[in-house]
């Protein structure tokens, strides 16, 4: 019969245990390695998992598709009634991912990066204003299949939203504006600061992204250093991109190019702010409220301790008035 311990008298179990555990230890120093370089020298790609780790929690798959001038990136997932979620100026699809966890449960969700921006194709010298905007979205439906949907539109995105709901009634069963662009309102220091000129999007540093991030969120965001080298890199090399776009947007056609077909709207709209946005001030609102002559029905909603990205500050109840608004019609 083998002995069952060693010379020394140690069992068996004992000696494997301890195999198994210096395994692990070795393991879990291996991975520390791997995740701290990768922190260190390549943290776009932690970032790009991280993306991957809420897409997968949110029940998406990334796909892709050629529309008119565009190679679309887009998220898609999710069964049930369609919405389509569009962002905003200078940002992506990835700012949906937290609120599109708990919108999965009860819609088929389409989330794209907007020509330009994100993972989808740019190019040189084409305008990227909000009506040549809504025409590429036209052609992106189009590409998809999409028959009847509820938009959403989140500030630039939601003129552009607008904008397309205004032509396309037939294709937009409900329309969602989340603090957006292109109304009426109270100027803001913002406002004032690319009326001047002046481009407050850009930043090349870690201070500046602060600077940026202060005039969009309520509270400081709490990101690894390392993750904010990778925004200011992304931020730098789109800078002549963002600044061509802005100076676009700074036409009275474009900064106002909802409030100029607010009576084309004849479906149900839904107007959710932030009470604290510093970028598109909460007078737009009512400017929306006022204007929409023609609408089969008004929504509005205000969010507390939010100032202008409600999906990523106010995720629970964003996905609770976009749920409550798609299903009540």
């Amino acid at each position: 019969m083998p002995s069952l311990t060693t010379s020394s008298g140690t069992p068996l179990w004992k000696r494997l245990l301890l195999r198994r555990l210096k395994f692990l230890a070795w393991l879990v120093a291996l991975l520390a390695i791997v995740l701290g370089g990768s922190y260190l020298f390549a943290p776009q790609w932690l970032m790009r998992a991280n993306y991957l780790r809420e897409a997968m929690a949110a029940h998406l798959e990334k796909h892709s598709v050629q529309a008119g001038d565009t190679r679309w990136s887009y998220y898609e997932g999710g069964e049930g009634p369609t919405i389509v979620l569009l962002h905003g100026f200078a940002s992506n699809k990835e700012v949906w991912l937290q609120t599109a966890k708990l919108l999965t449960l009860h819609f088929h969700l389409v989330i794209p990066d907007l020509p330009g921006w994100g993972g989808s194709s740019r190019n040189a010298g084409a305008s990227y204003d909000i009506d040549a905007q809504a025409t590429r979205l036209d052609q992106f439906v189009d590409a998809l299949g999409l028959r009847r949907f509820v938009l959403v539109g989140h500030s630039m995105g939601g003129a552009i939203a607008a904008v397309y709901a205004a032509a396309h009634p037939d294709h937009v069963a409900e329309l969602a504006l989340v603090d957006a662009l292109g109304l009426k309102g109270t100027p803001t220091a913002l406002d004032r600061e690319v009326m001047a000129g002046k481009d407050p999007f850009l930043f090349r540093d870690r201070a500046g992204f602060a600077r940026a991030s202060a005039q969009a969120f309520a509270h400081p965001l709490d990101l690894p250093g390392r993750f904010v080298d990778v925004l200011v890199d992304r931020n730098r090399r789109d800078s002549a991109f963002i600044d061509r776009t802005l100076a676009e947007l700074r036409q009275p056609s474009q900064y106002l190019a909802v409030q100029h077909r607010l009576d084309q709207l004849r479906m149900p709209v839904l107007g959710l702010w932030c009470r604290g946005d510093k970028i598109v001030d909460l007078s737009a609102l009512d400017s929306l409220r006022n204007g929409l002559t023609r609408a089969s029905a008004i929504s509005t909603s205000v969010l507390n301790g939010c100032n202008h990205m409600p999906m990523l500050e106010r995720p629970a109840e964003t996905a609770q008035i976009l749920t409550g608004f798609a299903l009540s019609h």
